[in-house]
């Protein structure tokens, strides 16, 4: 069926680890023909502050700071580009792991430089938020097994679930689409993501959610 409205331009796909976003992106940016846009997963402080090392943490929080600001200043979106972007992050997350992980005076000096960034930044046409339970992200993260993350604690893995669902409880930047994905599975189940696909090809004001047929842990939520 031929889309009625002009889909938008600029789409970013965001959760905690392991909830299915960076694929999310890769699929949406196939089936648009769109830029992908990834997240930085380079950081020579992170193993230093997964190690507990005084002073790593703002180290590493700063060089994903600059490393996000230079992805999303360099994207093509003025009114001339045909351009679609998908991106995997949105600039507000970085924000959203520096009040978990830097002190108040450290997220002094980090404010000063965050908000400096955030104004020469577009902002998405639309946010696919997606969630799961720290049941199933734990789950998810034990058979990923990805070298990188075995650092990763089930508590601060609960506070980063929490971060998110307070900043998307209250996001009214873009149009947000909220996608539980603890009952779903759009890499295995082909209808999974037929039905999301379907979703995002239609029109979202505001914020919308996704409840996919048959889920009722889903619905309830």
């Amino acid at each position: 069926m031929a889309n009625l409205f002009e889909l938008p331009r600029y789409i970013a796909v965001e959760g905690p680890i392991r909830v299915g976003k960076s694929t999310l992106a890769r699929i949406l940016a196939e089936r648009l023909n769109a830029q992908r846009v990834m997240e930085p997963d380079e950081n020579p402080f992170l193993r230093p502050f997964y190690d507990g090392e005084s002073g790593a943490g703002f180290q590493a929080q700063f060089a994903f700071l600059i490393r996000r600001f230079e992805q999303l200043r360099a994207l093509d979106l003025g009114p001339r580009s045909q351009r679609t972007i998908v991106s995997d992050f949105i600039f507000e997350k970085d924000k959203l792991f520096a009040c978990l992980n830097l002190s108040d005076v450290e997220l002094d000096t980090y404010n000063r430089y965050y908000n400096y960034f955030r104004e020469q930044l577009p902002t998405p046409d639309l946010v696919i938020y997606l969630q799961a339970t720290p049941e199933v992200l734990k789950k998810r993260l034990r058979k990923k097994n990805a070298p990188g993350e075995k650092a990763i604690n089930e508590d601060y893995l609960e506070e980063v679930i929490k971060a998110y669902e307070h900043f998307f409880f209250h996001y009214t930047s873009s149009d947000l689409l909220i996608v539980n994905t603890s009952d779903i599975d759009f890499v295995e189940r082909n209808e999974d993501l037929q039905e999301l696909l379907r979703k995002v090809s239609a029109p979202i004001k505001g914020t919308q959610y996704f409840l996919p047929l048959g889920s009722q842990e889903a619905a309830s939520t």
